[in-house]
């Protein structure tokens, strides 16, 4: 086909070869244009999330764009470089992808000269995306780097034991504020979120089933202690409230006493003023009174004396004498009179 049109164009007149590479020229020349407009259109604009730094470097000189939506730059002569603002992060100790581990990270020495394998999760966040991309050449490898560098001194302040169990939570806390100082002293635009440690145990099984041993123990203490805790409690309260209203009855029986103690003192210096006025009443009164308590059931029966009658106390018999009545003496007569004149 090509050889045959080839053909044509070399037979064909001088004029019309002309005019035919002419319009295949033109065309090219219309298809290269579109070609060279629509690279510039489209590397023109760019569009920014949310969670994205734009920075635009102008000549060498860098600005940072933070506003969402559809942009505009120059090309070629402007370049665009997207930055996260999202936090990411990395592991240190195994591999992300397969969770196998790397023991050149995760092996290290503690200070009662034991091994261990700690493995450790770090999240950081850019916090300058100018200096993040110009202040250095690789800010995640330099936080990795210094990482690793403070969990190795700072695990190497520790026993096993603290590592392993009960130290975790002041490790992680003490190598973040060693890492965050160091950054802000490099000043890369890059800042430490957080650190964790993932896992922490012994290089081999038999240490590993120990350790496991020792930290049920401990978890079976501080249950048994949070136990008692929650008794003594429930308990102090109640024992508390019971003692207190103890106080409480005992105070008020002791006011009551002492109101009654007081009272009857109040009767017997009244008593003994009317026995100094008139002391053989007061004694007969006291008697009937005294006999009225110890015999509730006794009846007193006073009649008045007009010369043909005398006074009679009959008793009701204590021993089942039935109804009858028992006439004072004649010698009793005039104490009777005197009690019956009171």
């Amino acid at each position: 086909m090509f050889k045959k049109k080839e053909q044509k164009i070399v037979d064909a007149p001088n004029g019309q070869k002309g005019k035919v590479f002419s319009t295949v020229g033109k065309t090219v020349a219309v298809i290269a244009g579109v070609i060279i407009a629509a690279s510039l259109l489209f590397g023109s604009i760019y569009s920014l999330k949310e969670n994205e730094y734009a920075v635009i470097t102008t000549f060498g000189v860098p600005q940072v764009e933070e506003e969402p939506g559809i942009h505009v730059k120059v090309p070629y002569v402007q370049k665009l470089n997207k930055v996260p603002k999202t936090i990411n992060g990395f592991p240190i100790g195994y591999d992300a992808e397969t969770g196998e581990a790397i023991s050149k990270e995760s092996f290290m020495i503690t200070r009662d000269y034991n091994f261990v394998n700690v493995d450790f999760y770090v999240e950081y966040k850019v916090t300058d995306p100018i200096k993040y991309l110009y202040a250095s050449e690789n800010p995640v490898g330099i936080l990795k780097n210094l990482t690793q560098s403070y969990i190795r001194d700072t695990i190497g302040l520790y026993d096993v034991d603290s590592v392993i169990t009960t130290g975790k939570s002041e490790i992680q806390s003490s190598i973040k504020e060693k890492i965050i100082s160091r950054l802000e002293a490099e000043n890369i635009g890059i800042q430490l979120v957080n650190i964790t440690i993932q896992d922490a145990e012994p290089p081999t099984e038999e240490v590993i089933a120990a350790f496991k041993n020792v930290e049920n123990a401990k978890q079976g203490k501080e249950t048994s202690i949070n136990k008692a805790n929650q008794k003594r409690n429930e308990d102090i309260p109640a024992a508390r409230a019971i003692a207190d209203e103890t106080i409480k009855t005992a105070q008020a029986t002791a006011e009551e006493r002492v109101n009654e103690a007081n009272g009857q003192i109040a009767r017997l210096n009244e008593l003994y003023a009317e026995y100094q006025k008139y002391p053989l009443i007061t004694k007969q009164r006291m008697f009937y009174e005294t006999m009225e308590q110890i015999l509730p059931d006794m009846k007193i029966i006073i009649e008045k004396n007009d010369g043909t009658t005398q006074t009679l106390l009959p008793l009701e018999s204590f021993a089942d004498f039935g109804n009858t009545q028992t006439t004072l003496s004649d010698t009793d007569e005039t104490a009777t009179s005197t009690a019956n004149n009171e």
